[in-house]
């Protein structure tokens, strides 16, 4: 059965937050960046478009030298059980439209809230990480995610004030 390593997932986790901060998509997707000197800006699905086949180049070869065993790992489960393949299908769809996602929510509101949105995703996933598999978390943990929490509430109270 097929274990992934922890170190390989914090590794990839980092990896894939800091590529995922509004900060690039933002400064790429700007002309202004340019002092008027650029004729078009990148657009943010020609953006996609140019970074995944990158990722794609990147990630794939790292995953097979820190999880060698993956490829053979997934084919015994598809052979196992035929709607791996299905669910592995919608999972890698679903992971595909954040990107178009998180665009269209920094085009309509900035990057900040994106940033606030996904620290509330990380706070929510943790109580429910509690609520269904009981997991322990720390003292110093519970007053990380309050402080999260206390951030969200912050935020949304100054954006309405701000209206």
């Amino acid at each position: 059965m097929f274990v992934p390593s922890h170190r390989a997932g914090c590794v990839a986790e980092t990896a894939c937050s800091s590529r995922a901060t509004p900060t690039a998509p933002s400064i790429l997707l700007s002309a202004s960046r340019c002092n008027g000197a650029c004729r078009e800006k990148l657009n943010s699905m020609d953006l996609l478009q140019y970074m995944a086949p990158v990722a794609v180049v990147l990630l794939v070869p790292a995953t097979l030298m820190m999880e060698p065993d993956v490829l053979g790992a997934a084919a015994a489960l598809a052979w196992e059980d035929p709607s791996f393949v299905w669910m592995l299908i919608g999972n890698s769809s679903l992971v595909y439209l954040v990107n178009p996602t998180n665009f269209l929510v920094t085009k309509h509101t900035s990057p900040l809230t994106l940033q606030v949105l996904r620290n509330a995703k990380g706070a929510v996933a943790v109580v429910v990480s509690i609520l269904i598999f009981k997991n322990s978390v720390t003292v110093m943990g519970m007053l990380g995610y309050g402080v999260t929490i206390d951030g969200v509430v912050l935020y949304g109270e100054a954006k309405k004030r701000s209206k």
